[in-house]
């Protein structure tokens, strides 16, 4: 019995796009200085939604569009070796991750037979307030520039329109402690 390979649709759809493909010779700098944090859900087409095209930003995607660690570090990078000079924090309407509690999450995973307990998965009980929280710390980093632009969204997945709950006025604080 032959194995199908679990990748061979992505391969092909590449293999006509690579047939066509040319290279526009863009660096690898964010052409319109912005770095977008969104989430993981496939319903968010970030250049679209901002009406950007390929080259323009920084695109960062994880569960929640949730600031850790990792997106501090590639902000820094983003910023002091791509051209990034403004950040967009930018949630969504109908997240999986304002649904569940981390124990919630585990509880799921452990049901699969895996203990994940050892994860901090970062879900939201208020999601304005986790967007407050992760604007302001991005803010408050000391490896970027405490003058940077960072405003925080909400997309509403229904409508298209992104309502702006954290302005871009950049001051740098310590970020607020979650309920």
């Amino acid at each position: 019995m032959s194995r199908v390979d679990p990748f061979a649709d992505v391969l092909t759809a590449n293999a006509a796009y690579a047939e066509t493909f040319v290279d526009d010779g863009r660096p690898g700098i964010a052409g319109s200085g912005l770095a977008v944090l969104t989430c993981m859900d496939s319903r968010i087409s970030p250049l679209e939604v901002l009406g950007l095209e390929k080259g323009d930003a920084k695109i960062l995607r994880n569960a929640g569009a949730r600031v850790t660690d990792d997106v501090l570090r590639t902000l820094v990078l983003a910023h002091h070796l791509l051209g990034v000079q403004r950040v967009l924090v930018l949630a969504h309407t109908d997240c999986g991750m304002t649904k569940n509690t981390d124990a919630d999450v585990h509880a799921k995973v452990l049901a699969q037979g895996v203990d994940s307990r050892s994860i901090e998965f970062r879900t939201i009980a208020d999601q304005r307030a986790t967007l407050v929280h992760d604007v302001q710390r991005i803010r408050s980093w000391p490896f970027l520039p405490p003058t940077m632009p960072v405003a925080g969204g909400v997309y509403d997945v229904r409508t298209g329109a992104i309502e702006m709950v954290v302005a871009a006025d950049a001051t740098a604080e310590e970020p607020p402690r979650l309920p």
